[in-house]
């Protein structure tokens, strides 16, 4: 390649993973802000009771838009797919605010469907940072991006107070307002993507119907199954997942059924969050250094630890330790997921690629609201030694993936 197709080429590198890093940031900005009110909201409108359906819309909506989204992708290319994912969730965080406005639970549970749909997309911007980069680098790739969430993360709920002093200026309910602040980071992060992801000649190979013709998801999941790599891959991001989730959304709870403060659960959540995105770059590199499968198997061991401390917390011990507990199951989740979606990412057959992208993130999606809907019976039936019970069966079936892991092989065209 001439010096100045390659200058050209890493120009364009830049610019992409410049504009997937802005755009993840702005649009974990918007998830964050609404998601700290999100419970409080449908709890106004349709009861307790009715909290932690808004949680399970939200999550529906993203597994269910994860597959649509991909398909785009192999079709269009990125910029449509991620473009049109941040429109849908501003559309969502507009029907939030109208249904914050009437008080009704249907409009507000439709509302959080659709803005479900701005996480699956800042979760496809992780395999679009591997696109057009080397192998060697896609770990590091993808970690850039998911680190940016960590901005996000910090910054959207602490805008809480202010969107609802603003909400209320503008005459909209309690707690609506930090909505608006979610609708301005949706709309800012699709327009980085439509403006500064640059075009790419795979893209617009896409666009005109080149190529190999995308399958679809449940035979991308078919293939998978047949694949090892691509089956660890798919196990380890959905299993890590449920782990996390299952253990995560019952800690809060088990903290104030030992009487401790919502200050203190706080900050127990906030180190769980630093650590699911703030170390992504060292697994990042360790993905790219000794490989995908050695750092899954480094999730596997944070995993074990966060529940073995999970056990000895269970009695009551809700101070240091659990803190501990939540900040390795952080760990644990950005080490799988990372080096699970590099397996993803490694499939060789571009017919298969992003189809597989989408419908692993849809089972990821689809295995954590699974996990949510049972982790609530179990807790009362067992308490928190059962959801870490919970949580390391679910790792047996991940270090049974990981145990049969082999790398990926050439496949033939139409597989």
């Amino acid at each position: 390649m001439p010096r100045t197709a390659t200058t050209t080429a890493r120009t364009a590198l830049g610019r992409a993973l410049t504009a997937l890093t802005l755009s993840n940031l702005l649009g974990g900005v918007g998830v964050a802000s609404g998601f700290a009110v999100g419970g409080l909201v449908i709890e106004r409108a349709g009861g307790t009771a009715a909290a932690g359906v808004g949680q399970a819309a939200g999550v529906l909506g993203a597994g269910l838009v994860a597959v649509p989204l991909a398909r785009l992708a192999a079709t269009r290319g990125r910029r449509w797919s991620l473009g049109i994912g941040y429109a849908v969730a501003v559309v969502g965080a507009g029907v939030i605010l109208w249904g914050a406005a009437r008080n009704s639970l249907p409009i507000l549970l439709a509302g959080l469907a659709l803005f479900g749909v701005a996480q699956a997309t800042n979760l496809q911007s992780r395999y679009a940072a591997t696109d057009h980069v080397a192998p060697a680098r896609r770990g590091r790739a993808m970690s850039l991006v998911i680190w940016a969430t960590t901005v996000g993360t910090v910054l959207g709920p602490n805008l809480t107070d202010p969107g609802d002093r603003l909400g209320k200026h503008l005459g909209l309910p309690t707690l609506a307002g930090p909505y608006l602040f979610s609708l301005v980071g949706f709309a800012l992060a699709g327009l980085v993507v439509v403006v500064a992801y640059p075009r790419f000649r795979a893209d617009d190979d896409a666009a005109r119907g080149r190529g190999a013709r995308p399958v679809g998801a449940l035979a991308a999941l078919r293939w998978a199954g047949r694949e090892p790599a691509a089956r660890t891959g798919v196990v380890a991001v959905a299993g890590g997942h449920a782990i996390m989730v299952a253990v995560m959304v019952m800690t809060p709870l088990h903290m104030q059924h030992h009487g401790m403060t919502l200050k203190l659960v706080g900050l127990v959540i906030s180190l769980h969050t630093l650590g699911m995105y703030a170390l992504s770059p060292v697994f990042g590199w360790l993905t790219d250094r000794v490989g995908a499968a050695r750092t899954a198997w480094v999730g596997v061991g944070l995993f074990v630890g966060a529940l073995g401390l999970g056990f000895a917390v269970a009695g009551g011990d809700t101070g240091p330790l659990t803190a501990a507990a939540l900040f390795l199951l952080g760990l644990g989740w950005s080490a799988t997921t990372l080096a699970g979606s590099a397996m993803i990412a490694a499939t060789p057959d571009p017919a298969v690629r992003v189809s597989l992208q989408g419908a692993a993130d849809a089972t990821m999606n689809y295995a954590g609201a699974a996990a949510a809907a049972v982790a609530g019976p179990v807790l009362a039936v067992g308490g928190f030694e059962a959801i870490n019970a919970l949580g390391a069966v679910v790792l047996v079936v991940v270090v049974a993936a990981l145990g049969r892991h082999r790398a990926p092989t050439p496949v033939t065209e139409g597989a």
